[in-house]
């Protein structure tokens, strides 16, 4: 009979190494981003987006989804490339150096703690007003223990347990569109038809891409589909493909969504965008009430929880692309090397996961019992994500503008065989124009996030260049002795 301590070395993973197992569909890379995502996502931002936008909603997701393929064509670029674990870390290393890869990790890893610590306090404030006895700290403590249970046993299940709860959500959002349209049909809508396209006061595009900078953190989480490459199936290439294309598919089906339902709030709503503006409390609440006014409270409380066990399931995908980073770092000394081991049953860096959510567990229950938790993590979370946005498009232009590709870069795609000038203007539009408007979007992004958010990037910059100095002593002192 195997020991305990045998058995859990199968599950976590005994040391250093093993690799990832290859069981993950294009249908299971979908679900985990979308999962992420989270298909309602606009529900909580609608109000401020409508306030912002004078309200064209609906237009603005339009904007936003554009945005983000810019991001998504540097990703899929980049993956036919680096089909490792690790996603931007891995990238940036090939692209711009073991450096900027170790920055890019590090500030990546900031995002992908804090998301995951924010979509559990909401699951965990959701359960809060459904079960008022128990505390949202223990709500959320709840949904850490169980989502995180489910990811160590296996990527495949916790993407089947996903693609349930996913098809929850969508069932949820379908009930929202049919109900919607019934009560439009019946008692028209309470603006214009065109009005979320065009506004429901003057139009401004200056207004309009000031909510497009909120909008684009809609679609955080897309991204983590890239640090399953190792666990898609096939081979190298043809997994490579796998990610990509379910990379573009869920970027483009959730902008479909976004589009559609906060088109539909739009017409239901009582509330114009002005008096919403006017009135900054009524915001976070403005998709539920237009909700309750126009179909029901039922499908209110509904929806309600349907995003409680979504946030949960969201942050299950965050933790997982987190372990993924975190072992992918670790397998190359550039974090300690115990997380760079694969459980031998389970096939998932366990080490990784328990450590990962360990962080985002204290993250999430500092902010649940503290009283403006919520307001301050929600803040900051996305800064990381946006730097390593940026670091990507910077990788794009290194590895192909710049050919940091050991060998400098083929005749044919250089453009001095075969297609001469053709071939020389699309290598200028996809290594150089492409990844410099998606960085142009990122940056501008950052500028719009708040102080703090500013505060805790630096500092959490500076903490990784420190790391980052002592990695490169240890490296020397290594290669001296050699």
């Amino acid at each position: 009979m195997p020991s305990a301590r045998s058995h859990t070395a199968d599950i976590l993973g005994g040391g250093p190494g093993g690799s990832l197992r290859r069981s993950l569909s294009l249908r299971d890379l979908i679900v985990y981003g979308l999962l992420f995502i989270a298909p309602m996502a606009p529900v909580g931002i609608y109000g401020a987006l409508d306030a912002r936008s004078h309200g064209v909603v609906p237009l603005v997701y339009v904007v936003a989804t554009v945005a983000m393929s810019f991001t998504a064509y540097s990703y899929a670029r980049m993956i036919h490339t680096v089909p490792q674990a690790g996603s931007v870390y891995a990238y940036a290393r090939v692209g711009l150096g073991n450096g900027p890869g170790f920055v890019a990790g590090w500030m990546m890893m900031l995002d992908y703690l804090l998301i995951p610590a924010v979509a559990y306090l909401f699951s965990g404030i959701a359960m809060a007003q459904l079960v008022p006895e128990v505390d949202q700290w223990i709500w959320t403590a709840i949904a850490v223990v169980v989502t995180t249970a489910l990811n160590l046993s296996g990527v495949r299940r916790a993407a089947v347990v996903g693609f349930l709860v996913l098809a929850m959500e969508i069932l949820v959002l379908l009930v929202f569109v049919v109900a919607a349209l019934v009560v439009l049909a019946q008692d028209g809508p309470q603006r214009g038809w065109l009005s979320p396209l065009t506004g429901d006061r003057a139009f401004s595009m200056t207004a309009l891409l000031g909510a497009v900078s909120v909008a684009v953190l809609s679609f955080l989480g897309f991204d983590a589909i890239a640090n399953f490459a190792e666990e898609a199936v096939g081979g190298k290439g043809s997994s490579a493909r796998l990610v990509a294309r379910a990379l573009v598919w869920c970027l483009l089906v959730t902008g479909v969504l976004f589009v559609l339902q906060t088109y539909l709030a739009a017409l239901l709503s009582q509330d114009s965008s002005r008096h919403l503006a006017e009135n900054p409390a009524e915001q976070g609440a403005a998709f539920y009430a237009a909700t309750e006014s126009a179909i029901g409270g039922w499908l209110e409380t509904t929806v309600a929880v349907s995003k409680a066990i979504g946030a949960a399931f969201a942050a299950l995908a965050g933790q997982a692309a987190a372990s993924r980073l975190l072992y992918a770092m670790a397998r190359d000394r550039r974090l300690p090397r115990f997380l760079g081991s694969v459980g031998l049953r389970t096939g998932v860096p366990g080490r990784a996961l328990l450590l990962s959510a360990v962080l985002t567990m204290c993250a999430a229950v500092w902010a649940a019992r503290s009283a403006d938790g919520l307001d301050r993590l929600v803040s900051i979370v996305d800064i990381g994500a946006l730097f390593g946005f940026g670091m990507l498009h910077l990788s794009v232009m290194g590895y192909y503008g710049l050919g940091r590709r050991g060998g400098g870069r083929p005749a044919a795609e250089s453009g001095q065989a075969g297609g001469g000038a053709e071939r020389h203007r699309m290598s200028v539009l996809r290594d150089w124009v492409v990844p410099l408007v998606g960085l142009a979007i990122v940056v501008a992004v950052i500028v719009t996030a708040n102080r703090e958010a500013h505060w805790v990037g630096l500092v959490w910059l500076v903490i990784g260049l420190v790391a980052l100095a002592v990695l490169r002593r240890r490296d020397k002192r290594e290669a001296a002795a050699d």
